[in-house]
């Protein structure tokens, strides 16, 4: 799958999101090693902790259907910044991997690409 064709995946992923309070609607698509792809918007709830960002529900969705080998997430917002995964998002990918490509992408279309360790380079583990 190309970087487009995940990206457009967080694009269509973002259109279904609950964002009543922000009005910042992001997507998320999440590849895996087995090649299954699992979207996630984001959900906001009036007790804000309890609102869950897209990234984490594609990672919770892809978990509870078995998949745990995760190559790349694309992520969407529409804004004019790069959507870069919070850090609590970052905290729970690199559960699962240290060094996924994450794809941020804007509102114009345009993206970066890092490698999860670039952006949580000390992550918090509790064993090897």
């Amino acid at each position: 799958m190309t970087d487009s064709e995940l990206l457009n995946m967080a694009i269509k992923a973002s259109e279904r999101a609950y964002a009543p309070y922000s009005c910042f609607k992001v997507g998320a698509a999440l590849e895996c090693e087995s090649g299954r792809i699992f979207t996630g918007c984001n959900v906001e709830n009036g007790a804000l902790g309890s609102t869950m960002c897209a990234e984490r529900v594609a990672i919770f969705k892809a978990v509870s259907e078995g998949e745990t080998k995760f190559t790349r997430i694309a992520i969407y917002g529409d804004g004019s910044d790069y959507c870069m995964p919070c850090g609590a998002c970052r905290q729970v990918m690199s559960e699962f991997s240290k060094d996924m490509e994450v794809l941020s992408a804007n509102g114009a279309g345009s993206y970066v690409s890092y490698r999860l360790d670039q952006l949580l380079p000390h992550t918090f583990k509790l064993r090897d």
